[in-house]
């Protein structure tokens, strides 16, 4: 059998310039970029206030991560979520009407526990409707839970 080496560590990124990864010399590439040219058009007061922002997010973006990822995806993830958002609201009023007739009660025995009741009684066939997300509506009493249990 054919033996394959499996790649390690493949979220670490390369260094290329001492401790400066090529993500980060991009980005400091580009910020260096932007304030030469800040320093050409502004006056110098305003250069150096637009430098020092520029500076801060450059090293925002080239060392910050959050959650273990790098800020930029931060950044991204926030975009997106601003962009189209998915809030699901659970609406009842579009979930069919059931007759409250049908709807089995649930009869308790005040000479058992509740603990004992819903253990023996009442534990599988209340799991039954949460697996089947309601379609299963509960069985009548006369039916034996041992069938419930074998599904």
């Amino acid at each position: 059998m054919q033996q394959f080496t499996v790649p390690q560590f493949i979220d670490v990124e390369d260094k290329i310039i001492g401790p400066i990864t090529a993500r980060q010399f991009i980005i400091f590439l580009a910020a260096a970029i932007i304030i030469a040219i800040s320093y050409k058009i502004f006056d110098f007061t305003l250069f150096l206030t637009f430098s020092i922002i520029v500076f801060i997010i450059a090293v925002v973006f080239g060392f910050v991560k959050i959650n273990g990822r790098p800020f930029h995806f931060f950044m991204l993830n926030i975009l997106q979520t601003l962009r189209r958002p998915n809030i699901r609201v659970w609406n009842n009023r579009l979930a069919p009407v059931v007759d409250e007739e049908k709807i089995p009660t649930l009869k308790f025995d005040s000479t058992k526990s509740a603990k004992e009741y819903y253990k023996k009684s009442r534990l599988a066939e209340l799991s039954l409707v949460v697996d089947t997300e309601g379609e299963y509506r509960g069985a009548d009493e006369d039916v034996d839970l041992e069938i419930i249990n074998r599904e």
